[in-house]
């Protein structure tokens, strides 16, 4: 059901997505690549400490940093880049327009080490830098699914193939709930939230048996459509043979947990019979869950009725 995807961005995409000028470097440097959701701003280094076993960030190079390598001799610059621009060194970006010192491109020009240049501040390229690599590299799985917002929760809708998740999609956009994902939901964790979206040459689509690709967006209106969406609740889709043999007690479904991407997720069991109305019954499973989160349970409540309703009865 789920296939972890390897994290890694390459320097290419940073360039085009930053609109970075390129100074050191062909288009092959371009293909380098980084695995750290985090930035280097380099001062123990150009101080000459070269003992570290931290895994090797992008650095950035502000205007303090220019201010100290001006400072230093060519030969001493020579050696401090030489160190920077190992081949697990992803680039090097100066900021504020700033121009390369001759030093870092002897070094970086040989080494075809791509070097760049940003003309804004230092903070306005880490604050969207920073959480760009941490979008991009953050731990992400494929499950096979649907994804959905129902009143606002992102609920994951999976079950065995052929079983009706992408017609129960379908029903649930013509009620007004918003798609994000059919079939194959790319979910990535950032900041403690899981978020789901659909792999790009799926977004929008939907498959329909009979029917073939249908695109949410032409068909039913881009309102009906996010990119994206977090994910808080799981409904599992059974047929009614195989609920029945786990699941007996009609006043106590099947409430568990599905593990995605490190983080426990509420998760419940539904079965599917031929001419039940899945729609409602996935709206109401959502509506409860909403209760639950916020201290109701209806199932205690019930019980608690019963209970007191045969206390009663005895004192009587």
């Amino acid at each position: 059901m789920m296939n972890e995807l390897k994290n890694q961005l390459s320097i290419r995409r940073i360039k085009e997505y930053f609109n970075l000028e390129q100074v050191s470097g062909d288009d092959s440097s371009l293909d380098r690549w980084t695995i750290a959701p985090d930035i280097n701003r380099p001062g123990l280094e150009l101080a000459g400490y070269k003992e570290t076993g931290e895994l090797k960030r992008i650095v950035v190079i502000g205007f303090k940093e220019r201010r100290y390598i001006d400072t230093l001799d060519y030969n001493t610059q020579f050696d401090r880049f030489g160190f920077l621009t190992d081949s697990y060194t992803p680039c090097i970006i100066l900021t504020h327009g700033q121009s390369a010192p001759q030093a870092l491109l002897d070094v970086a020009r040989p080494k075809n080490f791509p070097v760049f240049l940003f003309p804004g501040e230092t903070y306005e390229l880490s604050s969207e830098l920073v959480p760009y690599l941490t979008r991009k590299l953050a731990p992400r799985e494929v499950i096979h699914g649907q994804l959905m917002n129902i009143y606002g929760i992102g609920v994951l809708i999976i079950g065995d193939s052929g079983i009706g998740k992408s017609e129960l999609c379908l029903d649930l956009i013509k009620r007004g709930h918003v798609f994000v994902a059919d079939d194959l939901v790319e979910v990535y964790k950032t900041s403690n939230t899981i978020y789901g979206t659909a792999p790009q040459n799926l977004k929008k689509m939907i498959e329909v048996r009979g029917i073939g690709i249908v695109d949410v967006g032409l068909t039913f209106g881009l309102q009906c459509y996010q990119s994206k969406y977090h994910i808080n609740f799981v409904i599992r889709m059974l047929t009614y043979k195989n609920y029945i043999k786990t699941n007996p007690d009609r006043l106590n479904p099947i409430v568990g947990k599905m593990n995605i991407c490190g983080m426990e997720k509420d998760m419940i069991e539904i079965p599917v019979t031929e001419g039940k109305n899945m729609p409602v019954i996935v709206e109401t499973a959502v509506a409860k869950y909403i209760q639950t989160r916020n201290g109701i349970d209806s199932n205690q409540m019930f019980i608690d009725r019963i209970e007191q309703e045969i206390l009663s009865k005895d004192k009587g």
